[in-house]
């Protein structure tokens, strides 16, 4: 501390005329002058302050200046009618401070890709006449630290005519790009200040739901992208047990930091800036900016090179995690308007999402909750919830992510994989996961739309709701690790590819019938179903990012003996692997806490294999032979 006062004295005593007063300083700003404030957690809270006050004082000292931002956290005077004279606002990105400006017109909203504004600032297709920044306090080589804000600050600061510099000793030293000479600054007024934090939201459980979703698709070794928000922070809190993450993002935020801090992120895995952190700016608290100072794992860099698609690309197994506001069921969404309504801005998600489809092994996740508050339109809406997956976008909405730009959704319902799959395929995989409450009225607005068929069936409420509870892993005594789930709604595609892939022996055992047809109509009575009555259990792998059935079974409950009819069928190439003891095992197990009795099957005498699976699992067993089949009724020892 006492070496950054010295370094400082050592600077007034050298550069006298850049520590000139508050009003001789913004005696050069000019009528019509474009000033650019720094971002975020990043932004001048004293210079914007002193600036307001010298307007204040002096009201007619300059008129219609626009102010340039990409993002505020709520020190925005210049945004108030009162100054509608002297400033007129010009976000990159809308924050909460300035979104009633700009829906009024009061404000303007430039909508770009976040990579492509430090081009706008160089090519002067943007002008800048004047900087506003914080930096650090400066070291013996003469050099400040941008610190938390790189971003777009940096070609900021280097396109601008004058440069008007904050020293704030509590603004951390940051590695990377963050370094600016004083000789390239033309005025610096000290000012010490707490820094501005951004707390995160508490996760919820809905948030909670939705990061364990997210962390089943991240793998260790993946680098990856996050936002900011609760949902992200819910996300974050949820890779706690993978390893060597890698980070390359526009947003360094609190929990990447604490991942950082156990280990979990390491970068070791990474191919391009190996061993790095990269981030262009950082909002957290003050245990965070602590952190970030002086560590050489982390570097900063401009938004051109953090959000470039191109550098993305390079990295390996890039995944990158954003949010929307709404997608409809074609895969379009829109993460910068409500319909006509401006909301926030095209920001970085599309640059990343974009970076990470063309990236080796890359992927990209839409997280968001399933519904929203209303909170535009008639008293009688005011406060309604709606679901954010709707039939379409409204009209007027800003399209962000086009439908080949994202391959998983997830809500606190689930997870849909769209990346290669038909309209009809997404819609009815949207649909599962949007809130029971909407889906229903969904698959109405998918067949107006001729997006799904026609005859599709549902079951409304609670009997056709997914039963999530159910799910579970399962390692056979041969060492396969499968995925026990309740069948969806959307998985006629999954099943008609398994049914297709059983040989002819398999499918007459199963169905006892030479029909081999799998039709629409038919994978309904499978996918489509009553969970109070019936249940679908499917075993399944994964292979190459993609969800593969390798074992159907299935119970139909008897009302009048309080019993149900057991079924199942493995996959040829997956019999003999411990799959069938695993269902049969896992199916007894859920009929018994539904208090059934026991179950009834009938198999094909020729079938020793089913039969000596059923003898196996301990029931009492009745058996009857009729025309080579074995009608078998089992009853359950333990009735508990």
């Amino acid at each position: 501390m006492n070496n950054n006062l010295n370094v400082l004295n050592q600077m007034k005593a050298k550069y006298p005329d850049k520590f000139a007063s508050e009003d001789a300083i913004f005696k050069h700003i000019n009528p019509g002058d474009r000033i650019f404030i720094g971002t975020a957690c990043g932004e001048p809270q004293y210079l914007v302050k002193a600036l307001i006050n010298y307007v204040e004082s002096n009201p007619k000292a300059f008129f219609d200046a626009e102010v340039l931002q990409v993002w505020t956290l709520g020190v925005a005077p210049y945004a108030d009618e009162k100054f509608k004279t002297n400033f007129r606002h010009n976000s990159f990105f809308i924050g909460e401070s300035t979104r009633s400006a700009v829906g009024k017109g009061n404000a303007d909203y430039t909508p770009v890709f976040l990579s492509d504004v430090p081009n706008l600032f160089r090519r002067r297709l943007q002008p800048i006449d004047i900087s506003l920044i914080q930096v650090s306090s400066p070291d013996e080589h003469g050099y400040v630290s941008l610190g938390v804000s790189v971003d777009i600050v940096k070609a900021a600061v280097e396109a601008s005519s004058l440069v008007i510099a904050q020293i704030n000793s509590n603004m951390p030293r940051v590695h990377g790009e963050t370094f600016i000479n004083i000789k390239d600054i033309n005025f610096f007024i000290p000012h010490d200040e707490p820094l501005l934090e951004y707390n995160s939201e508490t996760s919820r459980e809905i948030q909670l739901k939705i990061g364990n979703y997210v962390s089943r698709i991240i793998e260790d070794g993946d680098t990856i992208q996050v936002g900011y928000g609760s949902i992200p922070n819910a996300i974050l809190s949820s890779l706690a047990n993978k390893k060597h993450l890698g980070v390359h993002t526009e947003l360094l935020s609190e929990g990447l930091v604490e991942l950082m801090k156990s280990g979990v992120i390491d970068n070791s895995k990474k191919n391009l800036n190996h061993g790095k952190t990269v981030a262009a700016f950082c909002m957290g608290k003050k245990e965070t900016y602590d952190y970030i100072n002086d560590n050489p794992s982390i570097e900063f860099r401009a938004v051109d090179y953090t959000n470039n698609p191109l550098v993305i690309s390079r990295i390996n197994n890039m995944v990158a995690i954003n949010s929307a506001l709404e997608i409809d069921l074609t895969g379009e969404s829109t993460a910068e308007s409500l319909g006509k309504t401006f909301y926030s801005g095209i920001g970085g998600q599309a640059d990343f999402m974009r970076g990470a489809i063309l990236s080796p092994g890359g992927k990209t996740i839409l997280a968001m909750e399933s519904t929203a508050v209303h909170h535009e339109g008639s008293p009688q809406t005011e406060g309604e919830i709606v679901s954010r997956i709707v039939p379409f976008l409204k009209e007027g909405a800003g399209v962000t992510l086009n439908r080949g730009d994202i391959h998983y959704v997830v809500t606190e319902y689930g997870i849909a994989y769209l990346h290669g799959k038909n309209i009809r395929e997404r819609a009815m995989a949207l649909i599962a996961i949007a809130h029971p409450k909407f889906r229903l009225e969904l698959i109405k607005e998918a067949k107006k739309a001729n997006l799904i068929y026609h005859d599709q069936a549902f079951i409304p409420g609670k009997k056709g709701e997914y039963p999530e509870h159910m799910e579970l892993c399962r390692t056979t005594k041969e060492g396969l690790t499968l995925f026990l789930r309740p069948v969806r709604i959307s998985d006629e595609p999954l099943l008609k590819d398994f049914f297709y892939s059983l040989s002819d022996q398999s499918m007459y055992r199963r169905f006892i019938s030479t029909r081999k047809d799998m039709s629409h109509e038919r994978l309904q009575e499978f996918v489509v179903i009553d969970y109070t009555r019936e249940i679908v259990i499917l075993a399944s792998i994964q292979k190459d990012e993609k969800e593969f059935i390798v074992g159907v079974s299935q119970y139909a409950i008897d009302e009048n003996s309080h019993t149900a009819e057991a079924a199942f069928v493995i996959r040829d190439d997956y019999q003999n692997k411990g799959i069938g003891k695993e269902l049969l095992s896992y199916l007894t197990y859920l009929a018994k806490k539904n208090g059934l009795l026991g179950f009834t099957a009938e198999v094909l005498v020729e079938n020793k294999l089913m039969l000596h699976l059923f003898e196996s699992m301990g029931f009492d067993i009745e058996k009857r032979h009729s025309s080579g089949v074995c009608e078998l009724r089992m009853t359950f020892k333990d009735k508990e």
